[in-house]
């Protein structure tokens, strides 16, 4: 009975696994023949409802791309829409998409035939681009992608054997790779190579842009970037140059971040990153602009040079670089806070101390009122102890510092050290009695400043700012702010500058005091190659401007004034600056320049708005005082220009015009 049970058990099993065995059969019949009637596109392999039947037709296709003969640029350009579309599914990767825009980049190396057939010219670009989206936030598809071999060709891209449009898109793919740890080495391998090339891409991308590119007539564009640069965009030429700028800018951006990764990883690589002294010049200089205002662009990867003796001393030794980094730090841009880390890592270097300080100073020291900027606390401490602290070391090794930065580092020893001791031992009735004595200066020097007694009005705005206790924060923001007007009108550009800065490092928060902005944005544009720094405060006083009046927080209703517009003075200097600044002004055929009147008229500062009296995080009154309005209140509501015509606050040219045919 047992053995009759088994045989039959036994007979059962076989049975049902022959029956598996054909249903599995079939399965793989119906399979391969649902494959062969679709048409093997990744469009209907993405339609395809079953999800296993999808994914067998996707692995099929991305198995089988990088072999056809076939015009494959349309299917690559749907597959880099899916990956900007979803850059974090992993399906399409785990399917074989990485390896198969690696291959596509080797053919597109090897097959130049292959590459000017229809639409294929775009191919390079696309496959790059989707290797730097499925890798810009995924480790694991990063170590796909260097599995799949793509930094070789990503690397020739970059290398220049196509054209600055794949060279973008191979810096960006190639930045995110040196991002993971994962994946850093397999580039850090090939450094000696690709980081001349990407000193070399972030030094020449504006002018090779705009040569190849926009300088070109449109007939003799390349037709595929032109494709590539206005998909989805209407505007015409106009906006096709925009764009070319703004991929431009994009592509010095990739550069100095794929060169900031692997500086923060491998210190080795400051020596190749320095060996170029004109780039280290220039560095500062580059930045994202107003369309790539995230990227910290040449002041990140200065900062990261300055983390090595290597990369110190380079620095310390460019003239031009230490420049660039002062004139950052007095600005309003919002890597500000970055240049100023860079000079305290210099100045905390004993062997560059000298040469820094030397050369920087006389701007740190308007700085020393800073106490937060961005994410940095006691800023102002930091660089007082910098200064002061190593002037002290090299005192007693015999060296000594020029006549400018003496004199400013004994002025800040003199403020922050002795005259704080003096102020810490007097009482408070003689404090207060020395406050009311500044004020009454001050309120002297306006009355001078109006009646054109400038130098007299300087002379009383030192005398008050001698006598304002240290502790009068805000008298002594509007002392400097008032001064920086006297040095304008005497187009004492520096001194205007300096002042107006020490009173914006007053300010709380910092920059936060509209009229300084203007002032100061002024003093920059009359000196000259400071576009984007005077670019930069006048869009802090318009975004300053702008929020007051929505909040209600300004008193220029009550005069009458338009509380949409900005200053006509203000919005012209922003479309000024905004054209000098522009990536390709400085490669131009007409040199960038704009317009007949390269002069900028001194405004009224009195439509600006006061700051409304609320309370600050010190306790004081925000940063308005109705002395400093009456100073405003008396001050002519137009100016001229370099060519004689009234500027009108609140007025546009529009306007004026319409009024002029009424009459």
């Amino acid at each position: 009975m047992d053995l009759n049970t088994r045989s039959l058990q036994s007979i059962n099993s076989n049975s049902k696994s022959k029956t598996m065995a054909k249903i599995l059969e079939e399965e793989a019949e119906d399979e391969a023949e649902d494959l062969s009637s679709s048409c093997g596109c990744f469009f209907c392999a993405k339609k395809q409802p079953d999800a296993r039947l999808r994914r067998a037709s996707v692995a099929a296709f991305f198995r089988e791309l990088p072999y056809s003969e076939d015009d494959d640029g349309g299917a690559v350009a749907a597959v880099w829409r899916a990956a900007m579309d979803a850059p974090d599914d992993p399906e399409l990767p785990s399917l074989g998409a990485i390896r198969c825009m690696s291959l596509l980049l080797a053919r597109a190396l090897d097959d130049a035939v292959w590459r000017r057939r229809g639409q294929n010219a775009s191919v390079p670009y696309y496959a790059a681009h989707v290797l730097g989206s499925y890798t810009i936030r995924s480790s694991a598809h990063a170590e796909l992608a260097v599995a799949a071999g793509a930094v070789r060709p990503l690397l020739a891209l970059l290398g220049g054997t196509m054209t600055w449009v794949e060279r973008r898109a191979a810096l960006r793919a190639l930045g995110h790779l040196a991002s993971y740890d994962a994946t850093f080495p397999a580039v850090a391998r090939h450094a000696a190579e690709a980081v001349p090339l990407a000193v070399r891409a972030a030094s020449t991308c504006v002018s090779d842009v705009y040569t190849n590119y926009v300088a070109l007539a449109l007939s003799k564009r390349p037709k595929y970037q032109r494709e590539l640069l206005t998909r989805g965009l209407d505007g015409g030429v106009g906006a096709e140059d925009r764009k070319a700028e703004e991929w431009a800018s994009q592509l010095q951006c990739w550069s100095l971040y794929f060169l900031s990764c692997l500086a923060s990883r491998d210190p080795s690589s400051h020596v190749l990153i320095c060996q170029d002294p004109v780039f280290l010049r220039e560095l500062c200089r580059m930045w994202g602009g107003l369309a790539n205002g995230n990227s910290p662009a040449g002041v990140g990867l200065l900062r990261l040079l300055c983390r090595s003796a290597v990369g110190r001393d380079a620095i310390a030794a460019c003239p031009d670089a230490l420049s660039g980094l002062c004139d950052l730090a007095r600005s309003s841009d919002d890597w500000q806070y970055m240049a100023i880390d860079c000079l305290l890592l210099l100045l905390g270097d004993r062997d560059s101390w000298h040469t820094v300080a030397d050369a920087t100073a006389p701007y740190l020291v308007d700085l020393a009122e800073l106490r937060r900027l961005g994410p940095r606390r006691r800023l102002g401490d930091a660089i007082t102890s910098a200064l002061l602290l190593g002037d002290d070391d090299h005192a007693t090794c015999g060296r000594e510092l020029g006549s400018e930065a003496r004199e400013a580092v004994a002025s800040l020893r003199e403020t922050k050290i002795e005259r704080k001791e003096r102020e810490g031992a007097m009482s408070v009735d003689e404090l207060l009695q020395r406050k009311l004595l500044a004020k009454e200066k001050k309120r002297q020097g306006n009355d001078m400043f109006w009646h054109g007694e400038v130098d007299r009005a300087i002379e009383l705005y030192t005398e008050a700012l001698a006598l304002c206790p240290l502790s009068g924060r805000r008298d002594r923001l509007v002392l400097h702010s008032n001064r920086a007007q006297c040095w304008l009108a005497r187009r004492e550009v520096d001194a205007a500058a300096s002042d107006a800065t020490r009173a914006l490092s007053l300010a709380r928060p910092a920059n936060a005091h509209a009229r300084s902005l203007w002032r100061r944005a002024q003093a920059y544009d009359m000196k000259g190659g400071m576009a984007r720094e005077s670019l930069l405060d006048c869009l802090a006083f318009a975004g300053a401007w702008l929020d007051g009046r929505k909040h209600g927080r300004q008193r220029a209703a009550a005069r009458g004034a338009n509380l949409r517009k900005l200053p006509y003075c203000i919005a012209r200097m922003i479309g000024k600056q905004m054209s000098v600044t522009g990536l390709f002004a400085g490669v131009s055929a007409d040199g960038g320049k704009v317009g007949r009147d390269g002069r900028m008229p001194l405004c009224s500062d009195g439509d600006d708005g006061g700051d409304e009296d609320e309370k600050d995080v010190d306790g004081d009154d925000c940063d308005h005082d109705e002395s400093e309005e009456e100073f405003y209140e008396t001050e002519l509501r137009f100016c001229r220009s370099g060519y004689g015509l009234p500027i009108m606050a609140e007025e546009t040219w529009s306007s004026r015009l319409a009024r002029r045919k009424k009459t």
